[in-house]
C-alpha cells in the first residue's frame, strides 16, 4: 500500500471517528466508570465516595457508578479492584483499613497492596473521637483509662469489624494505655453505633460526623479526637494527645486508585479529573458537614503517605498477633 493510499484511508477515518490503525481505540471514558467502595451503603467512606463520584463525572463526561463491597476487612472490595482491567473504568476507594491495615492482617492475599495500584489522589483525611455510653460513668479519657484498669474487661467497645480500622484505632489506644476491653466486632458501623445507645457495648472509636448527633442528644459522651489537633464540630472535646496519650492518633483517610498499568492519557485523565473535584469550593462545603478535609496531593506524596501509614500499622496488627485467611 502506497503512502497516498494510507493518508487517504487516515484522512477518512478521521472524518468519521475511527482509529486510523483500524483499532477502534476511542478516548477516554466512552463508558460508566466504577468505583469500588469496600466498605457498606450509608457509612462514612461510602458517603464521601459518592460525593466525589458526582462531581467527578461531570469532569470525565461519564457516570461514576459506586460499586459497595464490603467484607474481609475491606479486602473483598480491593482485591476486586485489583484484579480488574487496568483500563481506568474501576476505581477503588482506598483507605487506612484497604491499604494500610488489611495487608498486614491478611496471610493469604493475592494482591500486592502497593505494586497492584497506582495512586490517582488523596481524597480526605478526618477526625475520629473516642466515645462511650452516657452511662458510663466517665467524662474524661483519662478517667476512662481508669475507670477500665479498675474494671479489667467489663468495658466493650464496638467496631465496624475485625481489622477495620474502626477496630485498630481502640487497639492503639489500649497498647498506650495498658487497659484491657473486649472488642465486639460488627458488620458496618451502623449497628455498632446502635449497640452503643442500647446499653450493649460502652465504648467506641468512629467518624465525627456518625457520633455527632447523638453527642448532640446526649446520648453519647466525647472523650477525646484522635487527630493532632481539635475539630470544628467538637470544639470543646480536647485531642488526645492533649489528654496524654500523644501516639493515639487515628485520622482517617481516604484516596483513590486504581489498577496499576493503566495507559499514562487515562491515568493523567483521571487525576486532573480528581484533583479539580478536590479543589472545588462546592465540594469543600460538603465536605465539612462530613468533618472531612480535601486533600489533593501528587501520586508521589500519597504513595509515600499510604506507606507510612502501613509502617504504622503493622506494629499494631502484629502486636494482637491475628492473621486471617
Amino acid at each position: 500500500m502506497g503512502g497516498r493510499q494510507i493518508l487517504l484511508m487516515a484522512i477518512a477515518a478521521a472524518c468519521i471517528g475511527l482509529d486510523p490503525v483500524g483499532a477502534g481505540a476511542q478516548p477516554y471514558a466512552t463508558r460508566p466508570i466504577k468505583l469500588i467502595v469496600p466498605f457498606p451503603a450509608g457509612g462514612p467512606p461510602d458517603t464521601i465516595a459518592r460525593l466525589v463520584a458526582d462531581r467527578m463525572s461531570s469532569r470525565l463526561g461519564q457516570t461514576v457508578v459506586i460499586d459497595n463491597r464490603p467484607g474481609g476487612g475491606a479486602t473483598v472490595g480491593t482485591r476486586t479492584a485489583a484484579l480488574a482491567e487496568p483500563d481506568g473504568y474501576t476505581l477503588l476507594f482506598a483507605s487506612t483499613t484497604s491499604l494500610s491495615i488489611g495487608p498486614a492482617l491478611f496471610k493469604n492475599l493475592d494482591y500486592d497492596p502497593v505494586k497492584s495500584f497506582a495512586p490517582v489522589a488523596a481524597v480526605s483525611i478526618g477526625s475520629m473521637v473516642v466515645a462511650v455510653s452516657a452511662t458510663v460513668p466517665v467524662k474524661t479519657l483519662p478517667e476512662l483509662v481508669a475507670y477500665a484498669k479498675a474494671n479489667p474487661r467489663k468495658i466493650s467497645f464496638g467496631s465496624a469489624g475485625i481489622g477495620t480500622f474502626t477496630h485498630m484505632a481502640v487497639e492503639l489506644l489500649k497498647i498506650e494505655a495498658k487497659i484491657d476491653v473486649v472488642h465486639v466486632p460488627y458488620r458496618g458501623a451502623a449497628p455498632a453505633v446502635n449497640d452503643l445507645l442500647g446499653g450493649h457495648i460502652q465504648m467506641i472509636v468512629l467518624d465525627v460526623p456518625v457520633l455527632l448527633p447523638h453527642i448532640r442528644a446526649g446520648s453519647v459522651r466525647p472523650l477525646g479526637v484522635t487527630s493532632a489537633t481539635r475539630t470544628d464540630a467538637l470544639p470543646n472535646v480536647p485531642t488526645t494527645g492533649e489528654t496524654g496519650f500523644k501516639t493515639v492518633l487515628s485520622d482517617n483517610w481516604y484516596g483513590l486508585v486504581a489498577p496499576a498499568g493503566m495507559p499514562a492519557d487515562v491515568e493523567d485523565k483521571l487525576r486532573k479529573a480528581a484533583l479539580a473535584t478536590l479543589r472545588s469550593a462546592e465540594l469543600k462545603k460538603h465536605f465539612d458537614t462530613q468533618d472531612a478535609v480535601p486533600s489533593p496531593t501528587t501520586p508521589e506524596e500519597f504513595a509515600s503517605f499510604v506507606k507510612s501509614e502501613r509502617a504504622k500499622w503493622e506494629p499494631v496488627v502484629t502486636s494482637l498477633g491475628i492473621k486471617l485467611d
